[in-house]
């Protein structure tokens, strides 16, 4: 059968006469007619053929899931309630013209709190920022993923880690959580694991089909190091390290030196405009002195979590090194592993090494075309089909898949019935709380009654409130009520993880800038930082109001000021 120029073949049961009506040289026209005629109905086939493609899953999957997050407008929270209040009142602050660390300490990025920010400024509604940000971090990775992945794997294995990486962006829960636990705790978690795992798949050379473009894959690796750098930098230097490895690679040795080059002088622009590198540096260094080590209990409690994960990924790299007796294979597996748990042994959440899904698909595709290419058995490899092992890493993907979508799903549900209580405070009224399976804890429960009665105290003080510190975990306060939060001051104390008594600000720098401090009977942690900072309080501010839960302190200059207004 003879083909069409553009590879589909010719009709057989074309009418002979109007082929030959249309070939003769005074019938142009009709030639035109019949091929404009072909040409609008290919047109709906190759719209369906790109929504069908890898691109097409990617973009589809993204906005579906932009939109799950952002139409709504409200955060349906079930866990870690004092985290969430945390990036709110960030989002607050800047809108108050603060600027992270340096107008309050914080060990997170500035993305962490300019994301929500975002969010805020776009709805001003404090339960549409977080959700809205990372609305918009979903549709910004777009780019970079579709280059990254339809160059590198096949059109289903780029479409099935992507939809494995944008649901890990878009769902919002802790990574190993519940479905019926949603939060948006440690969104930056869920940032930093898919650009780190973005960046593994670079690990693989472009396919020359699918287009070579040093240009791009620089773009797409620069964006997302500043991601990570500016979200938590331990994914950054994460990430960093893994290019130095991709370095080893001859082929891919000018995009990667381009993109660690144009990286570097990226910061120094966003240093000029920043101007808090070096305090962001210290800020991570005091972090590092109160929980920079952990106990081998945590460390085996992780291994354990993760098991199951580490025996799969070990079997596609035992499979993909027999395969291609490569040492750069073994260095690719290793660093998936090691950097992997390095990285979770940090964070606060067990299950959820990404980097060992993205590894095994690479792996899964570097031994496929190997097959395909008949090399893995002149090399001594197994005689395994081309397609087993993507099979295997799309099974692989699809657990965590389907466990992600249905927490989007049931928290998009959640919010747009308007499920469950609002915190108490005025502008809080969409950041909702919602009891988890078997109740809420008697702990969290008095925690969500404390902020209501001590909105309340705020409210009906002689003096309108501002520069309210809260000497435990979070602040509601200032964004809760709408009021300007204190410079110098730390977005979060979490007693030893970022605050202890040998590592701590100094009080004359903490309070500098406070007018009043709420001080929570229980609180998360208030009671080791009471006796930290106790004897400052009683000796430069005054209880003007104290409570069954809360005491509330007045900087004694301030008091004086007030009452002779």
């Amino acid at each position: 059968m003879a083909a069409a120029h553009d590879g589909d073949p010719v009709n057989p049961g074309t009418d002979l006469q109007e082929v030959a009506a249309v070939t003769e040289p005074g019938n142009h026209a009709a030639y035109a007619a019949i091929g404009t005629s072909a040409g609008a109905s290919k047109r709906p086939a190759a719209r369906i053929r790109r929504l069908l493609s890898a691109e097409g899953a990617i973009i589809l999957t993204a906005l579906a899931c932009a939109a799950m997050l952002a139409l709504p407008g409200r955060t349906i929270n079930a866990a870690f309630i004092n985290d969430v209040l945390v990036f709110i009142d960030g989002a607050h602050r800047i809108t108050f013209g603060q600027v992270p660390n340096r107008d309050f300490h914080t060990a997170l990025g500035p993305l962490v709190f300019y994301l929500p920010a975002a969010g805020y400024q776009l709805t001003g509604n404090f339960g549409a920022a977080i959700p809205v940000g990372m609305a918009i971090v979903v549709v910004a990775f777009i780019p970079a993923m579709i280059r990254i992945l339809v160059s590198r794997l096949s059109p289903s294995l780029a479409a099935a880690l992507g939809i494995f990486l944008i649901l890990i962006l878009a769902a919002p829960i802790n990574l190993g959580s519940s479905i019926w636990y949603p939060s948006f705790a440690m969104f930056y978690n869920r940032i930093g694991w898919v650009a780190l795992g973005l960046l593994l798949v670079m690990y693989l050379k472009p396919q020359p089909a699918r287009g070579r473009s040093n240009a791009a894959d620089t773009l797409a690796a620069v964006f997302l190091l500043l991601v990570s750098f500016y979200t938590k930098a331990t994914y950054g230097l994460a990430g960093t390290a893994f290019l130095v490895i991709i370095l080893l690679d001859r082929q891919q040795r000018r995009w990667v030196v381009t993109a660690l080059l144009l990286t570097g002088l990226a910061m120094i622009a966003i240093e000029f405009f920043w101007g808090a590198t070096a305090q962001h540096i210290e800020d991570l260094r005091a972090a590092a002195r109160v929980s920079g080590g952990h106990d081998l209990g945590s460390i085996l409690k992780n291994l354990r979590e993760n098991l199951s994960d580490l025996v799969v990924f070990t079997t596609f790299a035992l499979i993909a090194i027999w395969q291609t007796r490569s040492f750069r294979d073994f260095l690719f597996s290793g660093f998936c592993v090691g950097a992997g748990l390095a990285i979770i042994n940090q964070n606060a959440h067990s299950w959820g090494i990404i980097t060992l899904y993205c590894g095994a698909v690479v792996l899964a595709q570097k031994t496929a075309w190997l097959q395909q290419g008949d090399e893995g058995r002149r090399a001594g490899g197994l005689a395994l089909p081309a397609t087993a092992l993507p099979l295997l890493a799309t099974l692989f993907l699809l657990p965590p898949i389907v466990h992600h979508a249905a927490a989007l799903i049931l928290h998009t549900s959640l919010a747009a019935e308007k499920a469950g209580q609002s915190l108490g405070l005025p502008r809080f009224d969409d950041v909702r709380e919602i009891d988890p399976p078997g109740g809420e804890p008697d702990f969290i429960r008095r925690y969500l009654d404390d902020i209501i009665t001590g909105g309340s105290l705020l409210q009906a003080l002689p003096v309108p409130p501002e520069r309210v510190f809260v000497l435990d975990f979070a602040n509601p306060f200032s964004a809760g009520l709408g009021i300007r939060p204190p410079t110098g001051d730390s977005a979060w104390f979490h007693w030893n993880r970022n605050i202890n008594e040998k590592a701590y600000i100094p009080p004359e720098v903490l309070f500098a800038d406070v007018k009043f401090v709420m001080v929570p009977k229980t609180g998360i942690n208030s009671l080791p930082l009471q006796a930290l900072y106790g004897p400052f309080l009683s000796a430069r501010f005054e209880v003007v109001q104290k409570t069954s839960e809360w005491t509330i302190y007045q900087w004694r200059q301030a008091k004086t000021q007030s009452e002779v207004q």
